[in-house]
């Protein structure tokens, strides 16, 4: 049967695919593989869903030959093979949508201040997956580095920690009692109040006398 009478056979020749050189596993995946296209189109979501699947099912194909057979490039199809499928999903979403990655709206602020102060040693790969988890986005990490800074939230103390970084009011409100020696009893590690010592000298109040004064 010739290439032209059989479209498997058609197929496999664009991606360089040699029939003689596939095992009976990868023959019997690669029709019903070619049976999911010819059922769900060749569309750009039948290709990367298809894509995705050959290319982490450990068919035993090389990536090029998988590239070809959904007709992408490949560094395409090497980039596609570390996502997961849920990225996969979701960048198709975004892909189809115009934009490979979601937006950060105004309103996303104050939940995303909320979550910061109940976790506050979350990383960012956290806080990404909070945005999507919430509001369905997923956003680069450069764009969510600048919204936290445009909006004050790169640096949010939990409320323990702020309470600790708060300053303390060390000055005394009451007048210290003296004891029979004369000194006055402080906490340990609070330093003495200076006072002037007594009997000092007076400045002198006024200016000393010019050269050109008269001298008696």
């Amino acid at each position: 049967m010739t290439a032209d009478a059989d479209p498997f056979a058609t197929w496999l020749q664009q991606a360089r695919i040699s029939p003689q050189r596939l095992t009976p596993q990868q023959n019997a995946l690669l029709h019903a593989a070619f049976a999911f296209r010819q059922n769900q189109g060749d569309d750009y979501y039948g290709n990367r869903l298809l894509g995705h699947f050959l290319l982490h099912c450990h068919s035993g194909l090389k990536v090029a030959h998988i590239a070809r057979l959904v007709g992408c490039s490949r560094q395409t199809a090497s980039q596609q093979q570390a996502l997961s499928a849920k990225e996969a999903i979701r960048q198709a979403r975004h892909r189809m949508d115009g934009r490979p990655y979601g937006k950060l709206l105004p309103r996303f602020a104050g939940p995303i201040a909320q979550y910061l102060f109940a976790h506050p040693r979350a990383s960012r790969g956290d806080i990404l997956d909070f945005i999507d988890d919430t509001f369905g986005v997923r956003v680069s990490r450069i764009a969510l580095y600048h919204f936290l800074k445009k909006y004050g939230l790169g640096q949010v103390p939990a409320p323990a920690e702020a309470m600790a970084a708060a300053p303390v009011d060390e000055s005394p409100t009451l007048p210290l009692a003296l004891p029979p020696g004369g000194v006055p009893e402080l906490p340990a590690g609070r330093p003495l109040p200076s006072q002037p010592p007594p009997f000092s000298p007076r400045g002198r109040t006024t200016p000393a006398p010019s050269s050109s004064c008269r001298r008696p």
